[in-house]
C-alpha cells in the first residue's frame, strides 16, 4: 500500500504541475479546486477501497483484451493531461476562450465532483474494478448489481463522463473540450467493447442487462 500511496503523490503532483506550469501563473483559484476535488476524492478510494482491488490496479495487468490498452492509454492522455494541459495554455497564455460567467464554471465545478464521486461509488461497490478490460477468472469475477450499478451497467465511465467534459467548462476553457470530445468518443466505444465482451464472456451479465437496460445514460444508452 505503501508504493500505491507514493504513486499517487507522484500521479497527483504531476497532475498540479502540469496545470499550473502550463497556465504559467499560480493564481487560478478553480485549478486549485480542481486539484482539490481530485485529492478528496482519491484520499477516499485509497482509504475505503478493497485492498486487493487497488492492489491489482497498481501492478501491470496481464490478460487484458488486446483492443483496450491503447483506447485506454490514448482516452486517459486526452481527459487528464490533455484537457489541463489545454486549459492552462488557454487561460494564463493563449485567451482563446471568450469569458465563460461564473455560475457556469461553478455548475461546471459541481457536475465535476459530482461525475469523480459517482466513479469513485462505482470502484468502491466493485472489487473487481481493474484499469483494463479482462474477465478475471482468477478472482472468481462475478457481476455487481448494487450501488450505482443498479442504475447503469458502466457507473466508473458514466462518472468519468460527466466529470471529464465538465471540468474544462469549470477552468474556464472552451478549447480544453476538444481533446476532453475525443476522450469522450473514445471512452464510447470502449464502454460499447466491454458490455460486449461481458455478455459473451461473464456468466449472469446477460442477466444482469435485462434488469438494468441502460450502459451509460438512463432513458438514453
Amino acid at each position: 500500500m505503501i508504493r500505491i500511496v507514493i504513486m499517487t503523490v507522484i500521479y497527483i503532483a504531476v497532475m498540479g504541475g502540469l496545470i499550473f506550469g502550463a497556465a504559467g501563473r499560480l493564481d487560478w483559484p478553480m485549478a486549485w479546486a480542481y486539484l482539490v476535488i481530485l485529492i478528496v476524492s482519491t484520499v477516499a478510494l485509497l482509504v475505503l477501497g478493497d485492498r486487493e482491488m487497488l492492489l491489482v490496479r497498481a501492478r501491470k495487468e496481464k490478460g487484458a483484451k488486446t483492443w483496450d490498452p491503447f483506447l485506454a492509454n490514448i482516452s486517459f492522455l486526452l481527459f487528464w493531461p490533455g484537457s489541463c494541459v489545454i486549459a492552462g495554455l488557454d487561460y494564463g497564455r493563449l485567451h482563446f476562450s471568450p469569458s465563460i460567467p461564473m455560475p457556469v464554471r461553478l455548475i461546471a465545478l459541481l457536475a465535476f465532483a459530482f461525475g469523480l464521486a459517482f466513479s469513485v461509488w462505482a470502484m468502491l461497490a466493485n472489487k473487481f474494478f481493474v484499469k483494463l478490460v479482462k474477465i478475471q477468472t482468477d478472482r472468481e469475477h462475478t457481476v455487481i448489481t448494487n450501488g450505482p450499478y443498479a442504475y447503469v451497467r458502466h457507473p466508473g465511465y458514466a462518472g468519468s463522463l460527466l466529470a471529464f467534459i465538465a471540468l474544462p467548462v469549470a477552468l474556464g476553457s472552451l478549447l480544453a473540450l476538444l481533446p476532453a470530445s475525443a476522450g469522450l468518443s473514445l471512452w464510447v466505444v470502449r464502454t460499447y467493447l466491454e458490455d460486449r465482451t461481458l455478455h459473451k464472456e461473464l456468466e449472469g451479465y446477460s442477466q444482469y442487462a435485462s434488469h438494468v437496460r441502460w450502459r451509460l445514460i438512463p432513458g438514453i444508452w
